[in-house]
């Protein structure tokens, strides 16, 4: 007898199901389903909650979609070593995403000190404003005439607020690190997606050279900054690098973290922010809801104050929702370190544990009607009536994602600004696919009309 978070009563430990092993290692399967994302939601719909299957690059990987069976591994703090062995060539003190439990958790702490304090977003609040406005500018002067772009123009505009956020003002030509930090990005999170064969030696040589170059120019740019902290015993633990600096932190290891939060920050926000906008495009009664609060909380301003952001309940609410429909980081992983018990199944030790989050998100036991985009879902009321686990956009347990408060204000920023000054409508006849490329990403970018409103 088992019931409807697939838990049998009684009895010793049920047997893992999933599909029969492939002499590929399963990569033939993820492709065909478009994805790891939409590989998970095939898998889950076919077994139930608890699924054992092939992942390159492990030996045994075990995804859990039921927020209650999940909660049995949020204290996992090891991360699989070999999903994340790509990131080794960014890192010169050890492959920060996968750092030993107990070096972590002191890292982590600084991080969160500094990414998750009112201080912090506080002090370069300004910043990302004027950075968001001259974007909402730009796209004023293709208003009713040329689609914008919004993955394009939105990831653009999150890379430029997470280099203003690591480097504040000191950094001479912020348009030269974003352009080194694309290079790097290319080549080693492309290779992730790129056909065998299809690149030959010399251009790959080439690609290398490039990636080389311009990562050599983003280290030097973070010592730099480094130098000028130092010099003027800064103390501020409200600014990344100065966090870094007093504790002690050896130059390779900031260099590395610098690295790692704008990896991390790069496409997060203005995925976020797109998939927020393309299902306002298409469900215009949510999106006159949400105007009429923004024109409310800001009245004649064109951009929110800090302190603003808390009063706009239903546009955080309609973000939270649509990050459950489009969750920019699709999945996460850790690794059990002994035999690990989940309902009534058994997880050997050694496995990687997969958090298939875009499958947390539709579930339906959870998520009636799950595929329909409703924002009272996340009322309080609603959010007390579910698992703790049923959200995590973010990941959740000692390796969830530090920057998770920062990223959320800056989102209801942007999302505020943008829609106090403009209605976004769906290109007639485009067609918006969500593939995994490291994030939740549309094939094809999602492009969106813009029009000037008139508040009121």
């Amino acid at each position: 007898m088992t019931s409807g978070t697939g838990r049998q009563t009684g009895g010793a430990a049920r047997s893992l199901p999933g599909p029969e092993p492939r002499a590929d290692g399963g990569a033939d399967a993820i492709a065909a389903a478009g994805g790891l994302h939409a590989y998970q939601l095939r898998l889950h719909d076919a077994y139930g909650p608890v699924v054992r299957f092939q992942l390159p690059g492990t030996e045994l990987a075990v995804s859990i979609s039921d927020p209650v069976l999940l909660e049995a591994t949020a204290g996992l703090d090891e991360r699989p070593v070999r999903p994340f062995a790509f990131l080794e060539p960014l890192c010169e003190a050890g492959n920060l995403q996968v750092l030993p439990a107990a070096e972590h958790g002191p890292w982590r702490h600084l991080l969160l000190s500094v990414l998750a304090g009112r201080p912090s977003h506080e002090r370069h609040f300004g910043q990302f404003t004027a950075l968001t406005t001259a974007l909402a500018d730009r796209w004023a002067e293709q208003a009713d005439r040329t689609p914008v772009a919004l993955q394009r123009d939105l990831t653009a505009l999150s890379l430029r607020m997470i280099c203003a956020y690591a480097f504040g003002g000191e950094v001479t030509d912020p348009e030269g690190v974003v352009t080194a930090f694309e290079e790097v990005l290319t080549e080693h999170l492309g290779r992730l997606y790129e056909v065998p064969g299809a690149v030959g030696p010399a251009e790959r040589a080439e690609r290398a050279e490039r990636a080389a170059a311009a990562l050599a120019r983003l280290r030097a740019t973070v010592d730099r900054v480094v130098a000028t902290h130092r010099r003027a015993d800064w103390t501020d633990r409200s600014d990344l690098i100065g966090a870094l600096v007093a504790a002690g932190e050896r130059p390779a290891r900031i260099r590395d973290t610098v690295m790692m939060i704008m990896l991390a920050a790069h496409h997060t926000t203005g995925v976020a922010v797109s998939w927020t906008l393309y299902l306002l495009g298409r469900h215009p009664e949510v999106a006159a809801r949400v105007t009429e609060e923004v024109d409310r909380v800001l009245g004649d301003r064109a951009a929110p104050e800090y302190a603003d952001l808390r009063r706009l309940t239903y546009l955080g609410m309609t973000l939270k929702e649509a990050m459950r429909r489009y969750p920019p980081g699709p999945y996460g992983a850790r690794e059990t370190a002994e035999d690990l018990a989940v309902g009534d199944y058994l997880i050997p030790a050694g496995a990687t544990v997969f958090y298939p989050f875009w499958a947390v998100h539709m579930n339906p036991q959870y998520w009636p009607e799950p595929e329909k985009f409703v924002p009272e879902r996340f009322t309080p009321e609603a959010v007390a009536g579910r698992p703790k686990l049923a959200h995590v956009p973010f990941g959740f347990g000692p390796r969830s994602c530090e920057g998770a408060a920062l990223a959320v204000v800056e989102a209801e920023l942007v999302l505020a600004v943008l829609l106090k000054r403009f209605r976004f409508r769906p290109v007639a006849g485009d067609e918006v696919t969500p593939v995994e490329r490291f994030v939740l990403w549309a094939a094809d970018d999602i492009r969106m009309l813009v029009s000037p409103r008139t508040p009121g």
